[in-house]
């Protein structure tokens, strides 16, 4: 009795209505496997494979159609499936420090035998590694392991920081040597010559991707914004695996569509009504993806501004001007570029608080993130909440510190709209 009374409330329970897929989304949901596909396949049939950094100029090994994947974009994957700790855990077992990076930390793991259960995330083992820290200097040492893990090539881009606004004509030219030399051993990898056609065409597709790209992140500009804030982030791995393919810029203007068409019709990918729009600084924490969205949800706050996802669209026009896009990354430009280069997101992009990841694995970009708080509240007066938190290693973020910073976050934004309604 009790199980067919059971079953007729839930056959009486109202059925929750599915949210549409839209074509563009539907689009690049094959993107990332396609990649990985590829690199088991070329490694079966004997090509080589490389492992590279996010960040490196994706067009250099495109250009000889060398299968790449990318051992950040598995990290995550890795620890959004909640196997992260342990990967991390047995990198450090071997010696390397729990105060590292957590997507170095797994990554050494894997490429020193340790399996993942995330079976989608697994890669074959590398042939040569492309490297550049435009990121962070913990990039070096983490590519070096593994070359030297493989005893294999390791092709470094070494891009400066930058003290200053602008990109300098040396370091321009810096750059230029540096691709040339990443050519000449990619030939050697390869076994080809370098097709001057077959790389205008592949930067062709960086470039229509990346500015199809941009257009879906400047949907979030749109008040209400036609998408969520984390929409973004679950695109991330598109843009950084694929960014140099056809198919990636082909699905990304499809969404951009889509977007454009939501915007028309007053809907949003958001599941609900945007209350309040806010700027959320850092990478995710993947492990923690729907303990990191709950509470927004249930406050009606919309991320409408991250640097993250938009500083992977690289545009240019030569190889002078690509040398320079790459040098534009959140951990290689100076403060004041950083302040601004937010600021101006914010403005555009209505925010009125910032949610800032105390991300303990990226140290380069938490390190100057109390000074940039400062100037926020400073120059547009909103304001800020902090939390502590990791894209890789659970262990570093706590549930209810950062429901705590959100509620305080709401408070603060709501004290903030009743002083600008009473000074009107």
């Amino acid at each position: 009795m009790a199980e067919k009374v059971e079953q007729k409330v839930e056959q009486e329970a109202p059925k929750k209505k599915k949210r549409e897929v839209l074509p563009g989304a539907k689009a690049l949901q094959d993107i990332v496997t396609n990649v990985y596909q590829k690199a088991w396949d070329d490694k079966k049939a004997g090509k080589p494979v490389g492992w590279s950094a996010s960040k490196f100029p994706c067009e250099l090994a495109e250009a000889f159609d060398l299968a790449v994947v990318y051992p950040e974009n598995q990290a995550a994957g890795i620890a959004a499936r909640h196997d992260g700790e342990r990967m991390c855990q047995e990198a450090e077992d071997m010696g390397y420090d729990n105060d590292i990076c957590g997507y170095a930390r797994i990554s050494l793991a894997y490429a020193a035998g340790i399996e993942t259960t995330n079976e989608s995330r697994r890669v074959p083992e590398p042939d040569f590694v492309l490297c550049c820290n435009n990121i962070c200097n913990c990039m070096t040492k983490w590519y070096e392991n593994i070359a030297r893990m493989h005893n294999i090539p390791l092709i470094m881009v070494d891009i400066p920081y930058r003290n200053e606004f602008g990109v300098s004509d040396d370091n321009v030219e810096y750059l230029k040597a540096q691709f040339q030399d990443a050519i000449k051993q990619l030939e050697e990898i390869s076994g080809k010559k370098f097709d001057e056609e077959k790389f205008k065409e592949v930067c062709a597709n960086a470039n229509r991707t990346s500015e199809a790209w941009l257009k879906v992140c400047k949907f979030c500009s749109y008040e209400p914004s036609p998408m969520s804030g984390f929409d973004l982030f679950n695109h991330m791995a598109d843009v950084v695996t694929a960014r140099a393919k056809p198919e990636t810029a082909k699905a990304f203007e499809q969404l951009a569509e889509d977007l454009q068409r939501y915007h028309e019709e007053g809907k949003s990918t958001a599941p609900f009504k945007e209350n309040y729009r806010i700027l959320f600084e850092g990478i995710p924490c993947w492990p923690g993806l729907r303990n990191l969205y709950h509470p927004l949800k249930e406050n009606g706050i919309n991320v409408t501004a991250v640097v993250y996802a938009p500083a992977f669209g690289f545009v240019y026009d030569d190889i002078d001007s690509m040398a320079r896009a790459y040098c534009k990354a959140p951990n290689s430009v100076c403060l004041e570029e950083g302040v601004e280069w937010r600021e101006g997101l914010m403005r555009e992009n209505g925010v009125e608080g910032a949610l800032i990841n105390y991300n303990r694995s990226c140290k380069p970009w938490s390190g100057y993130m109390p000074e940039m708080q400062r100037r926020w509240t400073e120059n547009l007066g909103i304001p800020c909440a902090a939390f502590d938190g990791d894209q890789a290693d659970p262990r570093n973020f706590n549930v209810a510190q950062y429901e705590t910073r959100v509620q305080g976050l709401v408070e603060a934004m709501e004290e903030r709209r009743q002083m600008r309604k009473e000074t009107k």
